[in-house]
């Protein structure tokens, strides 16, 4: 479950993402330079082997451990895509294109926003969509609606099966979630019950509200950091926290997390990511689709104790026990970095490089106030205790 946003002003096109998961899936920050490719090359996907095209554009991506394709994702000409879990009343399939696999593609093969929406449709009707999609449930599959944007344009596209329906951004905010939304198209196709059980259009309803005066990526960072009406989560038995866009599992029946975060100004070409899951609790980091960054030790879904993204996660697993009493030991030095760094971005290297040594020491504070109560309902605390099981303990 996720939510995707855009933002189509005079100035330029603002972009932002959470990537909502399994808990325990990793998601990777990766760069992939331009390539010729020979004529018969072909693709390994993440269920699929497709043909190459003759030449793919430098990529920076953020992508499930496991998968090929990519959550979100920009390539060298700003073009920018996310992708939504949406219900429907067409048929799933055991193969195909994931909806991660087509944003890579696309982003491989594409200069525009609307060119990457013409190569998707290509691709769903050329190959189709399916394929297992889920980590702890590896069979659990779906179909896709995205958000397509470039430094001057953006479009939404959804699809049911093989079919699908465009939508121009001409101006203003436009969020989806994992529901359809293109009139006619929602109508005629959504899946009531799935749909119902995302709470996709509380999202919608709460990510359109807070973007709507965005005038930069502070405030679309903002935006993924809610938690709706609430300073920190409410956990629901059904379906924990999946009403509000900063998501931290716990649900008994349905259950996400934001395992990462993105926010792009594409006017400059500055994309501030994460790295990292629960956005409440991470800090955006400026980088470049021309300018790799090491990331350090590249996480799985095991707790490797080294890596970015796990050391953030063990440190967000317990800040969460008791939320307003431990995230103050260091959100307002995360806030007074990042709005620095807002007014005069560093290189990406030295901003993951600084994130980590902020990282270490805040989960120093953390540890040192210890564990105390964990204030969060018993469905939740049994949810996170099993997740923690699977995760491992870190080295």
């Amino acid at each position: 479950m996720c939510d995707t946003i855009v933002v189509v002003r005079p100035e330029g096109v603002l972009f932002a993402k959470n990537s909502d998961r399994d808990p325990n899936e990793a998601q990777i920050p990766e760069w992939h330079p331009a390539a010729d490719h020979p004529d018969d090359a072909v693709v390994q996907t993440t269920h699929l082997e497709v043909p190459q095209v003759a030449h793919t554009h430098a990529t920076l991506l953020s992508r499930p451990f496991w998968m090929w394709g990519a959550e979100i994702g920009a390539n060298e000409h700003g073009v920018t895509i996310g992708n939504e879990a949406v219900f429907t009343d067409q048929p799933l399939s055991d193969e195909g294109l994931t909806g991660m696999d087509m944003i890579r593609l696309a982003l491989e093969r594409t200069t525009t926003a609307e060119e990457a929406v013409g190569v998707i449709v290509d691709l769903l009707e050329r190959h189709g969509q399916g394929g297992g999609c889920g980590y702890e449930k590896r069979s659990f599959t779906y179909h896709n609606s995205f958000i397509v944007a470039d430094p001057t344009d953006a479009w939404v596209l959804e699809t049911a099966g093989s079919l699908w329906a465009t939508e121009q951004v001409h101006s203003g905010v436009r969020t989806i979630s994992n529901g359809l939304t293109i009139p006619g198209f929602a109508d005629d196709h959504r899946k009531w019950l799935e749909t119902k059980v995302s709470a996709c259009d509380v999202r919608t309803s709460l990510t359109a509200g807070s973007a709507s005066g965005a005038t930069g990526p502070e405030d679309l960072m903002t935006t993924l950091r809610s938690h709706g009406p609430n300073r920190w989560p409410r956990y629901k038995a059904i379906n924990g926290t999946l009403s509000i866009p900063c998501m931290h599992g716990g649900g008994v029946a349905a259950s996400s997390s934001s395992v990462a975060g993105w926010v792009s100004d594409l006017a400059t070409g500055t994309h501030w990511i994460s790295g990292t899951s629960a956005q409440c609790l991470s800090l955006f980091k400026p980088v470049r689709v021309d300018a790799p960054v090491d990331v350090g030790a590249i996480p799985d879904g095991h707790d490797d104790g080294e890596s970015l993204w796990w050391r953030q996660e063990r440190m967000a697993r317990a800040v969460m026990r008791d939320p307003g009493r431990l995230a103050s030991l260091f959100l307002p030095e995360r806030d007074a970095v990042e709005a620095d760094w807002l007014t005069d971005p560093p290189e990406g290297q030295a901003a993951f490089d600084e994130g980590s040594t902020l990282l270490d020491r805040w989960a120093s504070a953390v540890a040192a106030a210890g564990d105390g109560k964990d204030v969060r309902p018993i469905w939740a605390r049994r949810y996170w205790e099993k997740r923690d099981r699977d995760a491992g303990p870190g080295r």
